[in-house]
């Protein structure tokens, strides 16, 4: 500040008078403004320069170029770097440090190219700033060409330029190449470490990750905070998070990083009650404060399990930590499809009334509100009103509205999706199907089906599940044959969609059929495919069939396949495997009271009398007590 205050007398006396006096001083000055915040001293400076006739000394205006790149005036800058008659190195870094830092990665490469051509070599702060950019964007190839340059200017030995080329080349998929780097540096430090560890994370090769922890110890380093927050996080990927919780209780202050790695981590593997005792055992700490993505991370938690009070907890922690738009942009999609999982909906749209109105994720998490919760009109109408102000749809928009809207606005979607850029999206053909399929339009559907250019197997299962859905068993048998012969594999829901169509439609010898040939296709039968075995003989009335088959299963009896047997034998009055059916139901759910009274109405017209008082002593032993029937009638809407 000394400098700078004789710097405003200076200015304050006749240039004539000081000019000797600023070619000495003006570098200090020029170094004041390096260590400025803002842009007003280095313009003063720049315009002292002027006065005192300094606008010729290379030395100088290669300084006042790196003070405004530094500050992000990019233009005065370029107008000084312009003029120059002999641009040095250090005037070329100074503009390629911004475009660097800027993200501006034509421009870097461009200028890097330009000073190559200009004849000046590159150096080892030049390299770094362009690996830079290539390690941000994935540039292999022109991580490549710089890797070149390196070590034709000698300067492949520099530690930063080693460690900017592992970056480059782990950030761009080749571990290899970044660990050849690794191993050739002749002075390795922690950050030497660190990077090829990360580099291993973000590659997916998690267990040499692990392993380079123990080779730290072993060549003499202490590992970092950064260090155990890498490792625990390749420990977290692999779904081993009780190991990251080693790691974590290794770290002496754990930075956010570290209880958000952990968290995320116990979310990722389903794992959401540890998620949340982390989470509390954190704020309870009171050594670190969440932001935005841990924030986040404990939300998405909340909202798989459907823990409102938590949400709500969480939320009002949120809106006293950050600025409440900042909150909402980042946990508002999960809160606002929690609050409509739970029926919330005047908290959801209170949560995205302070979401960004023009962020479609914002308007997506409100129509996928609106439909869990069945409120088709509402979610149709949050629609329409996206195309009305504008708002850009996505390939999400177009699935939640067309699995919700009905026969009319479907094809209203149809005729968008023909003439905007999703025409060749296969998910959305998909979704188109469904709802055709859904609203009883099954010929539209297999239009649609049959004009899909790429057919994907979710694009064969719809289908197929769509005829099933209109007995059109035939046809779906049909679609089974053309599917294997077109090279698509089918797969567990494929069988179930063809078994549950056989059993719509009556045939129950070509669904037995298809049933003893899942294995040539590669799949073994699943508990969904027995079901359709015992719906598709139920309903054909073939009841011995069907018990002697469930006696056959190699795995236990759902309660679906029992309650389908139950379900035809009252419907054909077979008492015998109504009774078998029901004594099943109630072992396998024995805090059900209808199927205590179906049990003792059974043992009832059986004749087995003492029993069926037996049941009914055994449900008030329970307490135990079937609600009331009830009928609902719907007038108009």
């Amino acid at each position: 500040m000394r400098v700078w205050s004789l710097y405003k007398q200076i200015c304050s006396v006749p240039a004539t008078n000081v000019t000797p006096f600023l070619a000495f001083d003006i570098n200090n000055l020029l170094q004041l403004c390096s260590n400025s915040k803002t842009i007003h001293q280095t313009k003063q400076t720049h315009q002292q320069i002027i006065v005192s006739d300094q606008s010729r000394n290379a030395f100088i205006i290669t300084k006042l170029i790196q003070s405004y790149a530094d500050r992000d005036d990019i233009k005065s800058a370029h107008n000084l770097f312009d003029k120059l008659s002999q641009r040095n190195v250090f005037a070329w870094t100074a503009i390629i440090s911004y475009f660097s830092r800027n993200r501006l990665i034509e421009e870097c490469i461009s200028t890097y190219k330009e000073m190559k051509l200009d004849g000046i070599l590159p150096d080892g702060y030049v390299f770094p700033q362009v690996l830079r950019v290539c390690a941000k964007f994935a540039s292999s190839g022109i991580g490549v060409q710089v890797h070149r340059d390196v070590v034709v200017c000698g300067v492949e030995w520099n530690v930063q330029v080693s460690h900017s080329l592992i970056d480059m080349y782990s950030k761009c998929g080749d571990i290899m190449s970044a660990k050849r780097i690794f191993d050739s540096m002749q002075e390795k430090d922690l950050l030497s470490w660190n990077l090829i560890i990360s580099g291993y994370v973000c590659n997916e090769f998690l267990d040499l990750a692990v392993e380079m922890l123990e080779h730290i110890s072993m060549e003499g380093f202490q590992p970092d905070v950064v260090t155990l927050n890498t490792v625990m996080d390749a420990y977290c990927r692999m779904g081993q998070c009780d190991e990251a919780r080693k790691i974590f209780v290794l770290i002496k202050e754990p930075s956010i990083i570290s209880w958000t790695t952990l968290i995320s981590g116990y979310s990722r593997i389903g794992n959401h009650g540890s998620a949340l005792d982390t989470f509390r055992e954190m704020i309870n700490r009171r050594e670190v404060w969440p932001d935005l993505y841990c924030l986040s991370s404990i939300l998405a938690s909340c909202q798989l399990i459907g823990d409102l009070r938590s949400a709500q907890e969480i939320h009002a922690h949120g809106i006293k930590l950050e600025s409440p738009f900042a909150f909402h942009r980042s946990s508002g999609p999960a809160l606002l499809t929690l609050y409509a999982k739970c029926g919330r909906i005047q908290d959801a749209r209170y949560v995205f009334e302070l979401m960004d109105r023009t962020d479609v994720v914002a308007w997506n998490s409100m129509i996928h509100g609106f439909a869990e919760l069945g409120m088709k009109d509402s979610a149709v109408d949050y629609f329409k009103e996206m195309l009305t102000i504008g708002i850009k749809i996505n390939e999400i928009t177009l699935l939640i509205v067309l699995s919700v809207c009905d026969i009319k606005y479907g094809k209203q979607i149809h005729a968008y999706i023909s003439r905007s850029s999703f025409w060749d999206v296969t998910p959305i053909w998909n979704a188109l199907i469904y709802m055709y399929s859904k609203c009883g339009c099954i010929g539209n559907a297999l239009s649609v089906f049959s004009h899909l250019a790429h057919k994907d197997i979710v694009s064969w299962n719809t289908i197929i599940g769509g005829l099933g859905m209109h007995g059109l068993g035939q046809d779906a048998l049909h679609l089974l044959e053309k599917m294997s012969h077109s090279g698509v594999q089918p797969n567990t829901l494929t069988f179930t969609s063809v078994l549950s169509a056989c059993s719509h439609s009556g045939l129950v010898d070509e669904g037995l059929d298809i049933f003893h040939r899942m294995e040539e296709f590669g799949v073994n039968p699943r508990m969904e495919h027995l079901t359709c075995v015992v719906d598709l003989l139920t309903r054909a009335g073939r009841l011995e069939d069907a018990t002697n088959f469930i006696g056959k299963m190699s795995v236990q009896p759902n309660k679906h396949i029992w309650g389908s047997l139950l379900a035809a034998a009252l419907a054909h009055q077979k008492v015998s495997i109504g009774v078998l059916a029901s004594e099943n139901l109630v072992e396998l759910e024995p805090d059900n009271p209808g199927h205590y009274v179906t049990l003792s109405n059974l043992y009832t017209k059986a004749g087995r009398i003492s029993d069926a008082l037996a049941v009914r002593k055994l449900m008030e032993t329970k307490g135990l007590v079937k609600g009331s029937g009830s009928s609902w009638i719907v007038d108009g809407n």
